[in-house]
């Protein structure tokens, strides 16, 4: 009996320690619904600094539990769940979605962040699972065509810039890119053109969310560089708990989609023998070359990332990034390949007093590129009848047209494919950029928080271009020689560095009293844009010259407030202050005051629909503001200025060379370009949000427009330059909607759709002369010599083509030299143009779809562009008949649209170029990226969750324009570099 009893005593005495006792606990998180696992939840020990997250399998793993420890499950969209661990060693925790869900998403807003169910202004926050799959090389390739009046518009080369356009932009010659903020710190767009962009120096595989902020009432707190709207960028972070891996592996082959359509070698014998003189014919070789398929080539492309991330020392969550892609050009020699490396520490000290967020990023770019417009160009309409190469050649055995002397033909195209082997121009690019920021909430008053952040941005680039001395380049007849011929050699290179200083210093409080809620900002901003080195120089043996050069130094100061005033959940406002200041204006006119206002109505919080089951989410927005635009080229263009000549203008008297100075022209009164904006939209939600999105109509007019005009004769020391003149007015729709149409057991189909109107009128140009048409703007078109095709005009959209209207048979076919005589003088000249349609698009759309069974996924992104038009500058310089025959000693081929309009050299190309038959309809359908995935989870190989995808981007386009391409920004298609249809192969994997 007594044994009995010691062992009863021995586990009373037991019990208190089992109940501390220590234990692992593994568990899966699922949706209560699809019972699909959920990546990315937060599993915490409530009380305590310990936590975890699901990995792409759902599952995570805690040790060191107690039985009575209680676990925090949460993640966004979902209703937080708590559950008491136990004596359990393996939990199963399904999450039900939070019926407000929209409601509950975050937005980044300048300096802060509110709940979007409290943001007033139009607004759009997109996160991993919104963004488009495949092999996205640069940044933007994620959010293409997912955001109603964001238009991103990528070019075909490796790495290339993408044109962003937030409600059509609002200026004519300043900057319409809008403001880009990584993690706080707003970065330059400033590079050269050879460099790649901003973004493309980012890895995709780095960013948490998109938030982008459309309208003024947003973007106002920005001030002078939010005039096109502002896309704030927050990348991933690390979180505490244990160490998860992830690598990701994508590999792609890359095809040209479409060539040009230009006639074949013995359709061009036969034109050349039609109507060729005998010389030319003559000259016709026995060669059948496509000279795109010798320039244009298959490529195997490559994007790998590895992450880590967890929590140091059990304290400091931390995640460590690096990745590396390579993508070759579907243009040969032509290449960019990224190393990229981020680190973000976000320790939290004093007991959740102070958050302090670090993050350092290192871009690594190397760039092999060509003079790709002019390659495509020679390639386009080079004599098919040529070989490549010709035996004897002293130009590294290629094919040139010569002289009969043996000179070279100086006005013939020369060889694309020589010209690519032969020039080798690379350069360097790197990046380093971060930002530290520090929050502190009082503890004497826990309602106030200070915050300073400072940020740096660099850049060192360094480029060359070297031309072999077997090229025709290379090679240069020297009279000092005899005649003979010697190599030269020449090359070109540069360097080029830049930096951007950020401080962000403000104080910010938040309180709720009873049903009022405030949150109040205020503070200072400092930014300065530097070139801090710059060279430049050519080598052409023996005399080599070198310039070195700085740009000026751009500051911008700012002082801004924010007061976001709340009742009730259903009444909420809005008021941003900001004062800039830029070094660019004089004294008088640097400083722009720039505010806006927004209220925005929760009708879903109303008593009469506040358990409605039908409507989810319902809010009424407006919003009115002003935001500036002072980024132009000028840096000091309000100063009298003398600059001294380079070593290509000095003046040589004798045998020395002297260094000259001219007086540079000027415009003192050179000031702000002003946006105000209205906006006002509904944001709505139905069946649980089942059903969710937005509707926007906006109003926008810039004023005092910053734009690069032609001065008159004495007017000023210069023929042009930014003056402020006239205005711009933008309206427009935008509408989107998100449906979960299947939303079942191990069943999920969702779709989303997209759709803006735009329309821009230049609605004053200032003081004119009479007969004044506007400012011929843009590049100028291939053919003939300083002609432009676009013009900016009163009444009309920016940029709208400038043409004489064509007059056609009773075939429809064109006729050659006629014209309308518009203005009834009876003869045809410049004022017979008109004004006929323009490059943007009326309307785009956006329509993207995911579809989940059980293990499989698939997914694919639409995109539509209505009312856009293209100048077709191929057809238009290589599309008649004395393209082809326009000396005896060379030859060019020609595109077959000479069949369709019999034009030839007659009209001395004076209106011919300018003929509006050649401007295109370009409307398109574009299946941009489509793929489907496999996931296998760790329940297969335990320690590894794999998912595996394939997929094809740029699949598909339907369009009634027969060029390479209808997409295009310019509005006008020359030889542009083609963008390349690519089948993708990918595996992520998470430990």
């Amino acid at each position: 009996m007594k044994t009995i009893y010691r062992k009863l005593l021995f586990l009373v005495l037991l019990l208190p320690f089992c109940a501390i006792a220590q234990n692992k606990v593994d568990g899966i998180v699922l949706d209560n619904v699809s019972g699909q696992p959920i990546p990315g939840v937060n599993v915490k020990i409530e009380g305590s600094s310990t936590g975890t997250s699901t990995g792409f399998d759902g599952k995570f793993q805690l040790t060191n539990v107690k039985p009575t420890d209680m676990l925090n499950i949460s993640y966004m969209g979902y209703v937080t769940k708590k559950i008491t661990v136990g004596s359990q060693n393996a939990i199963t925790i399904k999450l039900e979605e939070d019926s407000s869900q929209l409601k509950e998403v975050v937005v980044q807003v300048g300096y802060g962040s509110v709940k979007k169910k409290d943001a007033t202004g139009a607004v759009t926050v997109l996160g991993g699972k919104d963004f488009n799959k495949g092999l996205n090389v640069t940044s933007e390739n994620l959010i293409t065509g997912r955001v109603a009046g964001v238009s991103i518009t990528g070019g075909g080369a490796p790495g290339a810039k993408s044109d962003i356009r937030i409600r059509g932009g609002s200026s004519l010659n300043a900057s319409n890119e809008p403001l880009i903020v990584v993690d706080g710190l707003p970065l330059s767009g400033t590079k050269k053109d050879d460099q790649s962009s901003v973004l493309s120096t980012i890895d995709p595989n780095d960013i948490e969310t998109f938030t982008i902020l459309k309208d003024a009432s947003a973007s106002a707190i920005y001030g002078s560089r939010a005039a096109n709207g502002v896309i704030v960028i927050t990348t991933k972070k690390g979180a505490k708990g244990g160490v998860k891996v992830a690598f990701n592996s994508q590999t792609g082959v890359s095809t040209i989609a479409k060539k040009i359509n230009v006639l074949s070698a013995d359709e061009f014998r036969t034109l050349v023998n039609a109507n060729g003189s005998a010389a030319q014919k003559a000259k016709l070789g026995t060669a059948n070359t496509d000279w795109q398929n010798e320039i244009f080539s298959d490529v195997i492309t490559s994007n790998n990332n590895i992450s880590i991330s967890g929590s140091l020392f059990d304290k400091l969550p931390t995640r460590l990034s690096v990745g590396n892609t390579n993508t070759p050009g579907i243009l040969k020699n032509t290449s960019f390949e990224r190393t990229t490396t981020s680190l973000s520490l976000n320790p939290v000290l004093l007991d959740n007093h102070l958050k302090i967020d670090l993050s350092g990023n290192l871009s690594f770019v190397k760039n092999q590129f060509q003079d790709e417009g002019s390659v495509i160009s020679s390639a386009i309409v080079f004599d098919p009848t040529q070989s490549v190469y010709q035996a004897g050649s002293r130009y590294g055995g290629y094919f040139e047209w010569l002289e009969a002397n043996g000179d070279v033909n100086l006005l013939a195209l020369k060889n694309p494919v020589a010209r690519i082997n032969q020039n080798n121009r690379r350069s360097t690019s790197t990046r380093k950029w971060g930002n530290a920021r520090i929050d502190y909430k009082m503890h004497f008053l826990e309602e106030l928080r200070a915050v300073a952040e400072l940020g740096i941005d660099r850049s060192d680039n360094n480029g060359y271009d070297e031309t072999s001395t077997n090229s025709v380049s290379g090679y240069q007849p020297n009279t000092f020689s005899s005649g003979k011929w010697v190599n030269l050699g020449n090359s070109r290179h540069y360097t080029d560095s830049r930096q951007n200083k950020n401080l962000n210093a403000y104080l910010n409080y938040a309180k709720e009293f009873d049903k009022f809620k405030v949150d109040l900002t205020g503070g200072y901003n400092y930014q300065l844009f530097q070139r801090v080195g710059y060279s430049t120089g050519e080598v052409i043996q023996p005399n080599p010259a070198e310039d070195v050069t700085t740009d000026p130094d751009i500051n911008l100061q700012s002082y801004f407030g924010r007061a976001n005033v709340g009742y009730d959940s259903r009444y909420l406002l809005t008021l941003s202050y900001r004062r800039d200041g830029t070094s660019r204006f004089s004294e008088e006119n640097r400083w722009g005051n720039f505010a806006s206002a927004a209220f925005a109505w929760n009708i879903a919080e109303e008593s009469f629909l506040k358990d409605n089951k039908t409507i989810s989410a319902l809010k009424l927005r407006a919003g009115y503001g002003t935001t500036g635009q002072q980024d132009i080229t000028a840096s000091y263009d309000y100063l009298r200025r003398v600059t001294l000549g380079t070593v290509k203008s000095n003046y040589v008297f004798g045998s020395t060379a002297y260094q000259v100075a001219k007086t540079e022209g000027y415009n003192a009164d050179i000031k702000w370009e002003t946006a105000t904006e209205f906006n006002v939209g509904l944001d709505f939600g139905f069946l649980d949000n089942r059903i969710n999105g937005t509707i926007n109509y906006f109003n926008k007019k810039a004023s005092d427009l910053l734009a690069d005009i032609a001065y008159p004769d004495g007017a000023n020391l210069r023929n042009s330059g930014f003056s402020n003149i006239g205005s711009v007015t933008t309206d427009g729709i935008e509408f989107n909607v998100n449906v979960d149409v299947l939303k079942k057991d191990n069943l999920n189909w969702n779709v989303g759709f997209n759709m803006a109107y735009l329309n821009q009128e230049i609605t004053d140009l200032g003081e004119t002369v009479p007969g004044f048409q506007g400012y011929m703007t843009g590049d100028n078109i291939a053919g003939g010599s300083n002609n432009k095709i676009k013009i900016n005009s009163v009444g009309f959209n920016p940029s709208s083509f400038y043409v004489y209207e064509q007059l056609y048979d009773a075939n429809k076919k064109p006729i050659q030299g006629a014209y309308v005589d518009r203005d009834g003088d009876g003869k045809i000249t410049a004022s017979d143009k008109y004004r006929f349609h323009k490059p943007n698009a009326d309307y785009t759309f956006g329509l993207f779809s995911t579809f989940n069974y059980k293990k499989f996924d698939f997914a694919m992104s639409w995109r539509a562009s209505l009312g856009n038009f293209v100048f077709d500058n191929i057809s238009s310089d290589k599309g008649y008949l004395q393209a082809a025959l326009r000396r005896d000693t060379d030859l060019a081929n020609i595109t077959p649209d000479y069949y369709e309009t019999g034009f030839t050299f007659e009209d001395n190309g004076t209106t011919r170029y300018a003929s509006d038959y050649f401007v295109k309809d370009a409307s398109f359908i574009k299946l941009d990226n489509v793929s489907v995935g496999y996931t296998m989870d760790k329940s297969v190989l335990k320690l590894v969750a794999l998912h595996f995808s394939l997929g094809v981007q740029n699949a598909l386009v339907f369009s009634k324009y027969n060029g390479i391409d209808p997409e295009s920004f310019s509005g006008v298609d020359g030889s542009v570099y083609p963008r390349a249809r690519t089948y993708m192969f990918g595996v992520n994997a998470n430990f």
